[in-house]
């Protein structure tokens, strides 16, 4: 009979914990994404606000609404960079959740290669405990069938 693995639990454990691992780095991709798009939804209704600008002054208008348009755009350009803010946190921590991704699974492959050791080992074992019943077995069954000839 083989024996067991016996870091089978922590095998299990950092298995769990890479599930984990990447599960969160999905998430956190996500949310990048997420950020991403938002930036560019800002950066696209930006410039078609400068458009409009552009076209009503070639127009003609009032200093009022001049006025209007700019400071729109300011609180546009302001937003901007504030979603270029969240954008770089967001890619930090996809960093830092890449590296944790990494680390997770190269501790998984560390146990699980051991894992896969112990079980050569014991298939191994068992091949020459069987090798060893056979030859056993058949040392009996030839010297019956000699003490039977005589």
């Amino acid at each position: 009979m083989s024996q067991p693995f016996s870091l089978q639990p922590l095998l299990e454990i950092m298995q769990t914990r890479a599930d984990e691992a990447t599960r969160r780095l999905g998430q956190l991709i996500s949310a990048e994404q997420n950020q991403r798009s938002r930036l560019q939804m800002l950066e696209q209704y930006r410039e078609e606000y400068a458009q409009r600008l552009r076209e009503a002054t070639a127009e003609g208008v009032t200093r009022l609404i001049l006025r209007n348009y700019q400071d729109f755009l300011a609180r546009i350009d302001d937003a901007i960079n504030q979603q270029r803010i969240v954008v770089g946190n967001s890619e930090s921590s996809t960093r830092a959740g890449q590296e944790q991704w990494r680390e997770q699974n190269t501790r998984l492959k560390a146990i699980d290669t051991l894992s896969q050791r112990h079980d050569a080992r014991e298939r191994y074992r068992e091949n020459r405990q069987e090798q060893k019943l056979l030859d056993e077995f058949s040392t009996r069954k030839f010297s019956t069938r000699e003490s039977n000839e005589d």
